[in-house]
């Protein structure tokens, strides 16, 4: 939910409002797609550390070990910014037209006309997100070193290599347990999501 309360109105000032550099700025969001996720741990790292001391010093608590580093440098998306911004461009600018003259501005037709017209792509984004969390591994064994916010990928890495390492029938038991979340939650979005991928990219 935190990537999406920030991906949206991106994805929305991208689409529908025109402001210098607009361009500019989604080519280069675009660009960082290309850029290796291991390029770029050591310097997340470093961040959550500095962010980590400064609210261990303001709210007493820090990021490592802890929720916030897992959760906060992956709500913002540039892959979930531009799935949306597809969709957003699509939408009729009659629909924005008459917002307008009926009062609204761009939060309010944001909130009663785009986003309910965008369930398919945001149920995408979702399902995209829930997937990338629940397969997480190497940025948890970097960032947490205690069993409590480790995700399920590091507690299955650990089964295999150290409690099950010959069994290989437990091994295959426990990795279609992980799947199954993900063959549920595809099983009630799959719909959506289907719909989301279709229209991504029919419009710029």
């Amino acid at each position: 939910m935190g990537q999406l309360l920030i991906c949206i109105p991106a994805a929305y000032a991208f689409a529908r409002m025109k402001f210098v550099g607009r361009n500019v700025l989604f080519g280069v969001m675009i660009a960082t797609l290309m850029i290796p996720d291991v390029a770029t741990l050591i310097p997340n790292y470093l961040t959550v550390i500095w962010f980590g001391r400064l609210s261990e010093n303001l709210f007493g608590f820090g990021w490592i070990n802890n929720w916030p580093a897992l959760t906060i440098p992956f709500m913002a998306s540039a892959f979930t910014i531009f799935l949306l911004r597809q969709f957003f461009a699509q939408i009729p600018e009659d629909l924005w037209d008459a917002a307008r003259i009926d009062g609204a501005g761009h939060l309010r037709f944001l909130w009663s006309v785009v986003i309910p017209l965008s369930t398919a792509p945001i149920m995408t984004s979702i399902t995209f997100g829930f997937i990338g969390s629940w397969n997480s591994l190497l940025w948890p064994l970097l960032v947490v070193q205690t069993d409590e916010w480790r995700p399920v990928a590091v507690g299955l890495t650990k089964f295999v290599n150290s409690d099950a390492p010959t069994e290989l029938h437990l091994q295959m038991a426990a990795a279609v347990m992980m799947l199954v979340p993900i063959l549920i939650l595809y099983f009630f979005t799959q719909r959506q999501f289907m719909q989301g991928i279709a229209n991504t990219g029919s419009k710029g």
